[in-house]
């Protein structure tokens, strides 16, 4: 192999979810021993571009959408990583993000705002799609949720999203497999004549910050890990150029969380006094508060406030408070690289020791460990 490896990347640059990998791949590559990047522009779910046929390079970094280019790709006997949940090569291996864990975050996400209805809309031509609906579902399931289910192709549908979202029992919340499935949600929502998110509170995939922003409302979205994702498919791409052996299997990346927008701003809880409860504890959670904050915002005792929060949200109001303060963690441990002491005072904690000990019990490791987890590790092949 020559000393500065070739390698192309068959991975389109039309949305965010696909820069995302580029931006993790490059990361590798900057902390690595450096590539010869082969980028040409490509559509998603395209043909097999002309050039492949002829490229000459070391090893491939590919979506592999369609059975055209799977075939393409098995002829250059080349090593390759596939970076889509299409397994159109099942010989090699795969990264990509973890969609039940995406699942869990948008049912989790609809679920604590009070939703008892759910409604999942989907693509069923791809496997993400089929993967996030069967884990919502049994999700839905679990939390004793009445569910719903639209599953179709974008370009065949909008009359008939119009005519489901008109049928769907209200309030209702919705996971749209992806930000341009929910964008079209919000399209037939308004056409439907239904309020957003009054009515029907709306929650997509990719975080596109600049679809969600023109979105309207502006969209909610599950924030996908795509750096770390092209990080890992640079690794094992690297492991293969230098010989060794990686197993054909996959390598899921879970998600970071959700970014909360105004198409899920509401709290469908009946209770008038525990939704008023859940705002106050959503609004200044890592604001240093206590359940005797909380009951000096709603006139209840606290035996009848703890009794009534968890039969609507299944946890007590000081557990609500923990769980959003550690969503927190995870947010800044992700997107930052604050101090542990730092983050414990941005996430309401009066010690970061208390963080900690709260983090492990409820995540399993150390925040250190986390954040090692979930970013790409500098200076590691």
């Amino acid at each position: 192999m020559r000393a500065r490896p070739a390698v192309a990347l068959l991975i389109e640059t039309s949305n965010a979810y696909a820069r995302g990998l580029l931006e993790g791949i490059m990361a590798y590559v900057r902390e690595h021993k450096p590539w010869s990047i082969y980028l040409p522009e490509q559509g998603r779910g395209a043909a097999p571009p002309a050039w492949l046929a002829r490229w000459k390079g070391d090893g491939l970094i590919v979506r592999v959408e369609t059975k055209e280019i799977a075939r393409a790709v098995v002829r250059k006997r080349k090593p390759v990583v596939d970076v889509s949940a299409g397994r159109f090569i099942p010989s090699i291996p795969w990264v990509e993000t973890d969609d039940q864990a995406i699942a869990k975050a948008a049912a989790a996400h609809l679920l604590e705002r009070g939703f008892r209805r759910l409604a999942f809309c989907g693509d069923a031509r791809f496997n993400w799609s089929k993967h996030r609906r069967t884990s919502f579902e049994a999700l839905a399931r679990e939390a004793g949720a009445e569910l719903h289910v639209h599953d179709a192709p974008l370009a065949q549908e909008h009359d008939a999203l119009v005519a489901w979202v008109r049928r769907l029992p209200k309030p209702v919340g919705v996971f749209a497999a992806y930000d341009i499935k929910a964008q079209q949600l919000l399209d037939a929502c308004r056409d439907a004549g239904v309020a957003v998110p009054e009515e029907v509170a709306v929650v997509g995939v990719d975080n596109d910050e600049l679809l969600c922003r023109l979105a309207t409302p502006p969209l909610s979205s599950v924030v996908p890990n795509t750096g770390r994702t092209g990080y890992e498919a640079a690794r094992l791409l690297d492991r293969l150029l230098r010989g060794e052996k990686v197993a054909p299997e996959a390598h899921l990346v879970p998600p970071l969380g959700v970014h909360a927008r105004q198409s899920t701003d509401i709290l469908a809880v009946e209770d008038r006094e525990v939704a008023a409860a859940m705002r106050f504890i959503r609004e200044h959670a890592c604001d240093g508060i206590t359940v005797e904050d909380v009951l000096r915002a709603v006139p209840l005792s606290r035996r009848v406030l703890e009794r009534r929060f968890r039969k609507v949200a299944r946890r007590t109001p000081h557990e609500e408070i923990l769980r959003l303060r550690l969503e927190r963690v995870k947010q800044l441990l992700a997107e930052s690289d604050l101090s542990l002491e730092r983050i414990s005072t941005l996430a309401g904690f009066a010690h970061p020791e208390y963080m900690s000990v709260a983090f492990k019990r409820e995540v399993g490791v150390t925040p250190g460990c986390h954040r090692l987890q979930i970013r790409p590790q500098k200076g590691r092949a």
